[in-house]
């Protein structure tokens, strides 16, 4: 990068490292240090986690399964939108944890189940599965940063030989603290609200510069279509023979977004807004927000693809001044200095590669691909030949295939991005970093607090004292992340990854959260048995995936096991074939993470059904959600259910819905369900089982879906956030200057006749 480049990243760091110091004044008590002072307006809500959920990993994470899938699996993802709008819309969750004014998931579950053991069980459970979840952020941004700026692995500091990775890791969860520290919630919101602001336009930059150089028609379209039957990156009735990311992951992903709706929520905004009703409008525009986001990364995966495997990019006589070939070549060495320690190997598999370009020719580049004969085939059999097939280089092969498709996207985009989009890009890495780390960070640090020590206090907790352990704990968590980053290797695929960890939690949280929240008959008994049943399964999948490669098959091998075990697994598998197919494999466990997953909500859902009804006593919900004769505001009317307010009642409009918020609501419904279910879904499936379409049909389709309407909502979107994020942000000010602050408003739940719960 030049100077340019670098002066495009550092002046809005420092601004807004300037607004995060400013907001220190506003954060006056633990109210406001954890929760904004439960003041915010919708669309700081919604912007501030627009930049809190769009992260480095999600980027990395959303190219490196794109580039195994194109966009024909991404065509039944529609049968997930219906219902993730209608979760929004109805305020499913959200609305009900609003009601509850808990500070903290484990005050709710304490309120809810009456057991502060198994409060602090749970907050341990989750604080870990999210904690080594998400401190693998620092982990995979650092590569991406040691990848796109070219960095070396080692560098030399006062004549010791230092590991830039750790550096990095550092240096990013120090800038994450600085942005923690001074107003804990408040200056998160406000600076991710920036961060948002300023990533707009970055979204419209990188999308508009991927359109103008790569052409829809010669060069990205040729490219997909040439896939083996089965694999298809256009066509979604030709995709059977994709494994991990096909169909019944993403049922298993539209399951566990409905059961774990609730399974995140506390020691994040989710408690933040000035209602019930204003924290639900910020969910229902979170269907707007992203603007041009996630068309980014989609379209980042597709340059991915079509550079590394089109044959116009095999050699170097274009306009980016670099093959295809020299970027494998580049990749894999750099990747081996991570994944191979001795030196003497890692030369041989270097040199072994640098003959792959010249067997390699243009005409191969033409030959259909697939997920296991592609570009990148030979250099993984390369790699795996010279390694061998000891348990050790099974590891080492599986690090090494990891870490390659996940740096191959900042290996390419630092190579065909001009100078200005170069620091464009490494600016909107640098604040998806740190809005994601600080946001994470801070989650796992109030979730200790707030659930693990805060309940082993028998007095009420001096406010001051209170803050001061929040920002330690914060400090404890960042040297958490350090530790996890340095020493934690990841070989599955990220999604698949992150799957499975939070598979820890979200394998049994599902029906605490949701049937807390909703039923009368949900106990004690039945929480410990879906935590038991739920996230137990997970623990045991986790274990065999971690362990696979190294100790689990060679112990299976050296026992004779492998062949009994292998008929097992197929026979079962078989009637569930092509979406799972279960069969053993000496470098990677045969079940997945989206399949572990599976299984676990399975059995959490049974044991809390059956251990509830077992020891069956009714709670009383009122208390709980502060209803009835337990109010604590005037509640708002009800209304009855009619023949002319059905359709307004059943996607969640009630009387506290202005005419601005009827729109946003009948929009966000006739979009993303009418246009986007209904049109581009539901009749193109009734119209292909009719008279299935021809290839240039689904190239249009995809034309229009992917580039053309996304791009029309994102200019609107961009400019409608860009008003309303401004307005909010500075009514956050405003509002947290006139707020009084409740000193015994801290999340503590006192033993007194009073704050028992029924």
């Amino acid at each position: 990068m030049t100077w340019i480049d670098w002066c495009i990243v550092a002046i809005p760091m420092a601004i807004l490292i300037g607004v995060s110091i400013y907001s220190r004044k506003y954060a006056r008590g633990v109210v406001d240090f954890l929760a904004a002072g439960r003041i915010a307006g919708r669309y700081v809500l919604s912007v501030g986690d627009m930049a809190a959920g769009l992260s480095v990993i999600t980027l990395v994470a959303g190219c490196e399964q794109n580039y195994q899938t194109g966009f024909a699996v991404g065509f039944w993802s529609a049968i997930t939108a219906p219902v993730g709008v209608f979760m929004a819309l109805t305020g499913y969750c959200m609305y009900r944890w609003r009601q509850t004014q808990c500070l903290s998931m484990g005050q709710f579950l304490e309120m809810r189940y009456g057991s502060k053991f198994f409060r602090i069980f749970c907050a341990g459970l989750r604080t870990i599965a999210e904690m080594v979840t998400n401190a693998i952020g620092p982990a995979i941004a650092t590569n991406f940063f040691i990848y796109y700026l070219g960095l070396p692995h080692k560098v030399m500091i006062c004549g010791i030989n230092l590991p830039c990775y750790g550096i990095i890791v550092f240096l990013c969860l120090c800038l994450a603290m600085i942005f923690i520290w001074p107003g804990g919630r408040v200056s998160l919101l406000i600076t991710d609200c920036v961060q948002g602001l300023l990533s707009y336009p970055i979204f419209v930059v990188i999308v508009g510069y991927i359109i103008l150089n790569f052409s829809w028609t010669d060069d990205i379209a040729p490219v997909m279509w040439n896939r083996v039957p089965g694999q298809s990156f256009m066509n979604p009735y030709d995709i059977s023979q994709l494994r991990d990311f096909n169909i019944f992951a993403l049922i298993v992903t539209l399951l566990g977004s409905v059961l774990n709706r609730a399974a995140w929520i506390g020691n994040d905004t989710s408690g933040a807004g000035k209602t019930p009703h204003e924290q639900k409008m910020a969910g229902v525009l979170g269907a707007w927000r992203n603007g041009f986001a996630w068309m980014m990364i989609l379209l980042l995966a597709i340059v991915v693809i079509v550079f590394m495997t089109s044959p116009k990019f095999a050699t170097d006589h274009h306009k980016f001044d670099v093959s295809s070939s020299e970027v494998r070549q580049e990749l894999s060495a750099k990747v081996l200095e991570e994944a191979v320690p001795d030196v003497a190997v890692r030369t041989k598999i270097i040199d072994a590669l640098a003959k792959i370009p010249a067997t390699q020719k243009v005409e191969d580049y033409k030959k259909p691909l697939s997920q296991q004969n592609n570009m990148d085939t030979p250099y993984f059999n390369t790699v795996r030949e010279v390694l061998g097939d000891s348990p050790e280089g099974r590891h080492q092969f599986q690090k090494y295939r990891s870490l390659y498709h996940q740096m191959m996207m900042p290996s390419v985009v630092s190579k065909i991005f001009p100078v200005g989009m170069l620091g464009l890009f490494c600016l909107l890495m640098v604040m998806l970093l740190i809005s994601t780390d600080d946001s994470r960070i801070f989650n796992a640090s109030s979730t200790l607090m707030q659930d693990m020590v805060l309940p082993l206090f028998k007095g009420r907790l001096d406010p001051k004292k209170h803050l001061l352990y929040l920002r330690l704990m914060t400090v404890g968590v960042a040297i958490f992340f350090l530790i996890v980053s340095l020493f934690f290797t990841q070989l599955d695929y990220i999604n698949m990854f992150t799957t499975i960890m939070c598979a820890l939690w979200c394998g049994g949280a599902g029906p605490i959260m949701v049937c807390g929240l909703y039923s009368r008959f949900g106990n004690l008994t039945g929480a410990w048995c879906a935590i038991i049943f739920g996230s137990g399964t997970s623990l045991l999948g986790l274990i065999l995936q971690r362990h696979w490669a190294l100790t689990v098959y060679p112990f299976l091998e050296q026992m004779g096991w492998v062949e009994g075990i292998n008929t097992f697994l197929v026979t079962v598998s078989s009637p569930f074939n092509p979406w799972i197919s279960w069969s053993m494999d000496p470098v990677k466990f045969p079940i997945n993470s989206f399949e572990i997953y599976f299984i676990s909500m399975v059995l959490s859902v049974g044991g809390y059904i059956v251990g509830s009804y077992l020891t069956y006593k009714p709670y009383d919900l009122d208390k709980l959600l502060h209803r009835g004769i337990y109010a604590v505001e005037p509640e708002p009317p009800k209304e009855k259910w009619t023949l002319r307010n059905l359709f307004s009642r059943l996607i969640g409009i009630t009387p506290e819905y202005t005419l601005g918020d009827k729109v946003i609501a009948y929009s966000v419904f006739f979009y993303s369900v009418v246009y986007s279910v209904g049109i581009i879904f539901f009749a193109i499936v009734i119209w292909n089982l009719i008279s299935p379409w021809p290839k240039e049909w689904w190239t249009i389709k995809f034309y229009i879906t992917t580039l053309l309407v996304p791009g029309i909502v994102g200019v609107v979107s961009t400019v409608w956030f860009l008003i309303g994020g401004i307005h909010d942000a500075r009514q956050l000010f405003i509002d947290l200057e006139k707020r009084v602050e409740d000193p015994d408003d801290n999340g503590q739940i006192l033993n007194t006749p009073d704050s028992s719960a029924k």
